[in-house]
């Protein structure tokens, strides 16, 4: 074998989320092929570590230049510095845009800079400094990704991208073991009762993804013809918040927060109903895994979700705005086991169809080595 490809990551953190359980796919499917050294914006956050294989060669320093900052050549030349001492650099959305910049402004390795969506500063819409930067830093990566045609829109059209720079490739998962039973103790803490309706969602509890509203709209949605448990995977700055709002909405003892799970697949299935309550996304791996488990989904209309899902689940997709309407569509699904069943079966065969994972890994496997010159160097 040759010798691998030493890979650095730039993250703002590395708590398991949509890039980063796409990043630890790709490391794992690289396998000896790579080696990697991940760098983390804010000490500690590296939660998703456990995720990967530990046959992966992965190193995550504490003496690297820091990422975040007021902007300054020193600061800049400094990460660029360090950046030389590999063949690949891949950063990830704002967090790592000083990395982009230092690349930019000295000498480096290639670089692929990848846009997953936007944190509670451009939920709203990008901010015009910060596409500002973007167009002056971007100009350093050999490509720029994104999952969605949202994204790859405001690429050309707000961050006025040349079409020969900007990939997009929509994500993909694994669908293998979606459809096997999950095991009844896959959540800790969550014994299902007989009838209960399980309400579920994955994400990092961070301010973007709303879990407050989820919270809220679980509350709303209690009819009182169903029992019904929320269930809330995830790790993040957020827990007392969301545990609060729980208190307040008075559903503190049906509202289970059981921290990071790793593998998906094992407990999905426990889930009778997904949520997605973001202010912002694009194209979110955890809707597409819902989707492989048969499940139907309630969401917000952020990103390409509407487009996403199976077209009897568009109806339960509704403005981010209106709160209402999100507890209105979950109290319909909660009710209604047929309906759940019909939407949930309909998700299944369209990410069967459309969101397998080979194509996803052959794109980043071809840019990846094509940026560094070596074709198939990644397998």
């Amino acid at each position: 074998m040759a010798e691998p490809v030493h890979i650095l990551h730039v993250h703002s953190t590395f708590t398991l989320g949509g890039k980063e359980a796409r990043a630890v796919r790709l490391m794992n499917l690289f396998g000896g092929h790579a080696r990697h050294t991940v760098l983390s914006g804010v000490p500690g956050a590296i939660g998703a570590r456990d995720a990967i294989d530990p046959a992966i060669d992965v190193h995550f320093p504490q003496d690297h230049p820091p990422l975040v900052g007021r902007p300054g050549i020193g600061r800049y030349h400094a990460l660029a510095r360090y950046m030389r001492g590999f063949d690949l650099v891949l950063s990830y959305n704002w967090g790592a845009m000083d990395a982009v910049m230092a690349r930019r402004l000295f000498s480096g390795p290639p670089l692929v800079h990848h846009e997953d969506g936007f944190n509670v500063r451009e939920r709203n819409g990008p901010v015009p400094g910060r596409s500002l930067f973007r167009r002056l830093a971007f100009p350093a990566a050999s490509a720029l990704v994104v999952p969605s045609v949202r994204l790859e829109r405001i690429a050309h059209d707000v961050w006025k991208q040349p079409a020969g720079r900007v990939r997009r490739i929509a994500n993909g998962i694994a669908l293998a073991g979606y459809d096997a039973p999950p095991s009844a103790d896959a959540i800790p803490g969550l014994e299902k009762r007989p009838g209960e309706i399980v309400v579920g969602t994955l994400a990092g509890l961070r301010p973007i993804k709303n879990l407050r509203r989820l919270v809220r709209a679980f509350a709303a949605a209690q009819t009182g013809a169903a029992a019904a448990r929320l269930v809330i995977v995830g790790e993040g700055p957020d827990r007392e918040a969301i545990a609060a709002e729980a208190g307040r909405a008075g559903v503190a003892d049906r509202v289970l927060l059981p921290g990071f799970l790793p593998d998906p697949a094992r407990y999905i299935g426990l889930f009778d109903i997904f949520a997605l309550s973001s202010d912002s996304e694009q194209f979110p791996i955890s809707l597409v895994e819902a989707m492989a488990a048969g499940k139907p989904a309630v969401s917000t209309d952020v990103g390409d979700v509407a487009q996403m899902v199976a077209e009897p689940n568009r109806a339960f997709v509704v403005p981010v705005s209106d709160e209402g309407a999100f507890a209105a569509a979950l109290g319909r699904l909660i009710a209604d086991d047929g309906l759940r069943h019909a939407v949930g079966e309909a998700n299944r065969a369209r990410a069967q169809a459309e969101y397998g994972e080979d194509a996803m890994v052959d794109a980043y496997r071809s840019l990846y080595s094509s940026a560094i010159g070596r074709p198939g160097a990644l397998g």
